[in-house]
């Protein structure tokens, strides 16, 4: 009996054991499956809370006056509204990015290419091959027999780039070289991107973050070919002397001007001034209205952005110079250290101002800017913008989930168009 007893008693503790194995393995799964039930459905409230903010931001640019865009302008600077907001027990972060403060990358010349930091010319040239319509490669290009003979083989695109990461084909292109030390795109310099190597991404460690070239460059950015006021352009190769004297309201003699000097047709509107151009009207003319009056400085700051010499609705590839940042404007002007000079002029006197530049034509009043280098840019810049860029970062307040949203939209048309949507956009 008292054998039985034991035997009986080591057989209950062992059943005892065994349930609270079985007990702390099923509290153990429950809570684990609370956890992934709880952080799921954070994860479908940051979905939301992305899509908030993006309704949010799209919401800002549509009621921002068009004129001009500047970096003051709402969409850039509204920390109190895209900062941090609260929705449902997240958070969500708001940053926008006008797409014409870059270089576009299926209308930028090699030289413009060479003048971002980093830039080697077998990249600049592979771009070129990429995009362009033929197979001769350039210099130190590739055409597409490489792309078919790698390892794993795609084709060429042979035509304007659609995304900005499909630069990650071209040859040369590291995902270092496109993004920086910003991996996701927030532009501020978080703990990974300044630890060197502890994680990713590989930083040098200090508190500059330094920016890839995804910054600078962008496949989307046009400006539509009206004025300020939204109404179409004059095309001064195309309009007859009376249709440019009433539309923009310049003097009978200064319109024959433009008649009379457009028999090989003008190559961009800076091709009414020169180096020799009167300050104002009247200084160079000596006879009445049958006598042809060239365009003064002062009157072609007043018709700048009213005319064009473009038939097209929609002009590709214009970089806003309210926006670009310092290594777009020096591509822009040169990328010399007179380009570095005049960069840093051209962003203190814009931030003076309540809208930034309001005509491409107030470029002309910047120290060191010449009529040589004005006209050397003039069709490839804008001073509004209509392609813009959101990014929506959201973080749940209890289990810490994050979604990520990327949003390419087109303010011109009504209601915004999207062109491009990316959920978890990343990497």
């Amino acid at each position: 009996m008292k054998d039985n007893n034991g035997l009986v008693l080591v057989a209950v503790l062992w059943i005892v054991a065994v349930m609270t194995a079985i007990a702390a393995v099923v509290g153990q799964t429950s809570r684990l499956n609370m956890k992934m039930a709880a952080t799921a459905t954070d994860e479908v409230r940051c979905k939301w809370a992305c899509r908030a903010g993006t309704e949010h931001a799209i919401a800002v640019l549509a009621e921002d006056l068009k004129a001009s865009d500047s970096l003051s302008d709402l969409w850039s600077d509204n920390a109190q509204d895209f900062n941090d907001a609260v929705l449902e027990r997240c958070r969500y972060t708001v940053r926008v990015t006008d797409e014409a403060g870059k270089l576009n990358i299926n209308t930028v010349t090699k030289e413009q290419l060479m003048a971002l930091p980093y830039m080697e010319e077998y990249i600049a040239d592979a771009i070129l091959d990429w995009r362009d319509g033929d197979e001769e490669p350039q210099t130190q290009g590739v055409e597409g027999g490489y792309y078919e003979t790698l390892p794993i083989p795609y084709k060429i695109r042979n035509g304007p780039l659609r995304t900005i990461r499909e630069l990650l084909q071209v040859k040369g292109f590291t995902e270092d070289l496109l993004y920086g030390e910003d991996t996701n795109l927030d532009g501020q310099l978080d703990y990974n991107e300044r630890d060197r190597d502890v994680s990713p991404p590989l930083d040098n460690g200090d508190e500059v973050l330094d920016q890839g070239w995804i910054a600078y460059l962008t496949c989307c950015s046009y400006e539509k070919n009206v004025d300020a006021d939204g109404n179409k352009r004059i095309n001064i190769n195309q309009a007859d002397q009376k249709q440019l004297e009433s539309d923009l309201g310049i003097k009978t003699s200064q319109a024959k001007w433009i008649v009379d000097n457009r028999s090989g047709g003008y190559k961009s509107i800076a091709d009414l001034i020169n180096d020799q151009s009167a300050k104002t009207s009247g200084q160079s003319s000596s006879g009445g209205q049958d006598q042809a009056e060239p365009i003064d400085l002062q009157t072609f700051s007043q018709i700048a952005d009213r005319i064009t010499i473009n038939g097209q609705d929609k002009i590709p590839g214009r970089v806003n110079i309210n926006t670009a940042p310092k290594q777009v404007l020096m591509a822009l002007f040169g990328g010399d250290d007179s380009a570095e000079q005049l960069a840093h002029t051209v962003m203190a006197n814009r931030a003076s101002l309540l809208y930034g530049f309001e005509s491409i034509a107030e470029l002309l009043n910047q120290e060191s800017m010449t009529t040589a280098k004005f006209k050397a840019i003039a069709e490839q810049i804008t001073v509004r913008s209509d392609v813009f860029t959101i990014r929506c970062y959201a973080t749940a307040d209890v289990s810490g989930a994050r979604m990520q949203t990327e949003c390419v939209v087109d303010r011109s048309e009504t209601p915004c168009a999207v062109l491009y949507w990316c959920q978890g956009a990343n990497y």
